[in-house]
């Protein structure tokens, strides 16, 4: 998918797509895509399939904007990256997102029955944790997204369990601030957490999902290619080993991001993690090298180069593809397999 050039919602970009499929059946990606001044709405768009793979699309319109005044600051807006779950105990697709508001990125959940209607269940809540020693709540947040199923809370009992990464650094809002890390964290670096709420409670009232409690800290940066930091990709998947996680990785120079001349030393790739089916917040095993990284003239070229993001897996006539973002400017397909034994 590329931008539309006689669309202004798409003058900056068409980029890190969440994915779906209507009642009917039919694959949909709804896309990030990006208006003059970095403003930011979330697309449908049917897919198109040849012969089984995915090659083109088909655009149904926008679904979901900023409306609402925390989704939008005096210079930025944006309903940004969207990530879909289907839920089938729900019966609902569940949408995380990034509301980009007066102070920066915010995390939000929406839902949805049939991808074109959503309804806003608002902006995500970290309780309280003794011993965590901070509140999430301060800090920004991205890369959030929603086990399929309920796993093994921390107490044993079901819970809806939801990856997300807070970024320690307050100073780039407020002067001078400087990094605030929780109790027992030494490495400054974002990575991956988790966050759960019961399953009793969000199959009583779907709105619980916004009242996330039990932090755990699920993985950090730890191989060259994902030196500076990590974060979650598509839902994770259900595989024999336990839950596949594809992450982006992002290494090179980054004295500060906000500069252009930064992002161009930065490279984002891609690989996987799994995690144990007993315990989500325990790593069983990770790619100690890319999975995919940046080779093509779309990855190498854009509005931040080198660059590929995954954010969506579907399985078409039983192969799994992966859809991502390419340098924040198009969205490319990659084919997913497994290999040995």
């Amino acid at each position: 998918m590329a931008p539309d050039p006689a669309d202004p919602n798409e003058a900056e970009g068409v980029l890190n797509p969440a994915s779906g499929r209507t009642p009917d059946g039919r694959l949909h990606l709804l896309p990030r895509i990006v208006a003059e001044g970095n403003v930011s709405r979330v697309g449908l768009a049917e897919v198109t399939l040849t012969d089984g793979v995915p090659t083109g699309v088909e655009r149904r319109g926008v679904v979901l904007a900023p409306d609402e005044g925390w989704e939008r600051g005096l210079n930025n807006a944006g309903t940004e990256d969207p990530r879909i779950t289907w839920v089938p105990r729900l019966g609902l697709h569940v949408m995380t997102y990034v509301a980009y508001g007066p102070l920066g990125p915010r995390l939000a959940f929406a839902v949805s029955e049939d991808l074109r209607d959503w309804r806003r269940l608002g902006p995500m809540h970290f309780a309280y944790q003794a011993g965590l020693d901070t509140d999430l709540n301060l800090f920004p947040n991205k890369d959030a997204v929603l086990f399929p199923e309920p796993v093994p809370g921390p107490d044993g009992q079901p819970a809806y369990a939801m990856l997300h990464r807070p970024m320690w650094d307050l100073g780039w809002f407020r002067d001078g601030e400087g990094v605030h890390l929780p109790a027992g964290v030494t490495d400054d670096r974002p990575g991956i957490w988790v966050s759960y709420v019961p399953a009793a409670e969000v199959e009583r009232d779907v709105t619980a999902l916004v009242r996330l409690r039990d932090h755990r800290l699920v993985a950090l940066s730890e191989h060259p290619w994902e030196e500076l930091k990590i974060g979650a990709g598509p839902a994770p998947i259900r595989v024999e080993e336990g839950w596949l996680l594809l992450h982006h990785g992002v290494a090179g120079a980054m004295a500060d991001s906000h500069d252009p001349q930064d992002q161009q030393r930065l490279t984002y790739s891609a690989g996987a993690m799994i995690l144990d089916p007993e315990d989500i917040s325990r790593v069983l095993a990770r790619s100690d090298t890319p999975m995919l990284a940046p080779e093509t003239e779309e990855e190498k070229s854009g509005t931040v180069p080198n660059v590929v993001f995954p954010t969506a897996i579907e399985e078409v006539d039983g192969v799994r593809y992966v859809f991502y973002g390419m340098a924040d400017a198009h969205i490319g397909v990659a084919r997913l397999d497994r290999v040995g034994g």
